[in-house]
């Protein structure tokens, strides 16, 4: 039984769910999602849903003195990003599991991730996934070098000790800018293979997909079977000896895509990405487009059960002929909904 938990509130509810059915149906249901919803309207409404191998966290089970001690001095993201290693810090020991991994609330899960885990090392206790960015792209100065998108800790001693150092230096500083060697909670990944015994860096290059990565791939969709490789102007430069060695073969199986940057509106729009990331229509109608039909589909799910998620999770109308301009999107949520799940708005 593979164990994540997450974070999100009702803003996110519909991505969440997303994200939750594309694990159970990658797993096979052979997994449990710990969510810690960071409002009452995503608690409440979870709580109804009711759905199998999940559970739900409120704030007031999670939240300690530390955490609220610290909250009035973070914005809204801040504090979420300083309460991830306490989301897994708590999961692992309030229900006694033998690990756990984070992941964000925004990706989509396509094959199984115990893939991913498989390739740990028999002494590895911590599992961190590099941002691998397109040269373009790279913000490893400013972001890190690796994503606090999906990490796993065993509940070992060796993977306590750096979950623990994790939780203490957020709670010490954890803002969104780039101050003494720090971001946020995710530039402190970036010494840990040095810091600390048992740190695996994942090697695999279908785990960890994402708008700032995707230029250096191919991808095929055929009958059902998602298939990707390594463009030829980038093997060279991305792909280290040790992959060469493991793999042999410039091809991967796309394990989860992180859809950093989607952004969902009231006037039925969507923006894909911001335009400085290069989104092909391949990599937009096999990643983008179904997910995004998607996550509006939950929103349309959401809505039957509260009319707030009218406007709930949704960007204001008007903000989108600005967005629109510095994104990929469209006015695309009929044409979306129609096209893979055969609903017709008016």
């Amino acid at each position: 039984m593979l164990h994540f938990c997450t974070l999100f509130d009702s803003n996110y509810l519909s991505r969440g769910l997303v994200t939750y059915h594309s694990l159970m149906q990658s797993t096979q249901g052979a997994c449990h999602l710990y969510v810690f919803a960071f409002d009452d309207l995503c608690f409440d409404t979870l709580t109804y849903l009711k759905l199998p191998n999940l559970t739900v966290i409120s704030l007031a089970e999670f939240e300690d003195e530390e955490l609220l001690h610290v909250k009035p001095t973070r914005t809204r993201g801040e504090y979420c990003w300083t309460c991830t290693s306490s989301t897994i810090l708590y999961a692992l020991e309030k229900f006694d599991l033998p690990h756990c991994t984070y992941i964000d609330a925004d990706m989509f899960f396509y094959n199984n991730p115990q893939i991913l885990l498989d390739e740990m090392p028999a002494d590895a206790h911590v599992l961190i996934t590099d941002h691998r960015y397109t040269p373009q792209y790279d913000k490893s100065r400013l972001a890190g070098r690796y994503c606090v998108q999906f990490v796993y800790f065993k509940n070992t001693k060796q993977g306590m000790e750096t979950l623990n150092w994790w939780r203490e230096r957020c709670l010490e500083w954890c803002f969104n800018r780039l101050e003494d060697g720090k971001f946020g909670d995710q530039k402190y990944l970036d010494d840990w293979a040095t810091r600390f015994e048992g740190i695996h860096e994942l090697l695999h290059i279908g785990g960890g997909i994402a708008p700032w990565n995707v230029q250096q791939y191919n991808f095929d969709l055929t009958e059902k079977i998602l298939r990707g490789s390594i463009n030829d102007s980038y093997s060279r430069l991305y792909v280290n000896d040790t992959f060469i060695e493991k793999y042999k073969t410039p091809d991967f199986t796309p394990v989860f895509f992180h859809f950093h940057g989607v952004k969902l509106y009231q006037n039925s729009a969507a923006i894909y990405a911001p335009k400085m990331y290069i989104l092909t229509q391949n990599v937009r109608s096999i990643f983008y487009e179904p997910y995004i039909a998607a996550v509006l589909a939950q929103q349309e799910y959401l809505k039957t059960i509260d009319p707030i998620f009218e406007k709930t999770g949704l960007l204001p109308a008007q903000q989108f002929r600005e967005d629109s301009r510095k994104g990929w999107g469209g006015f695309l949520k009929t044409n979306l909904l129609n096209k893979y799940f055969g609903l017709k708005l008016n």
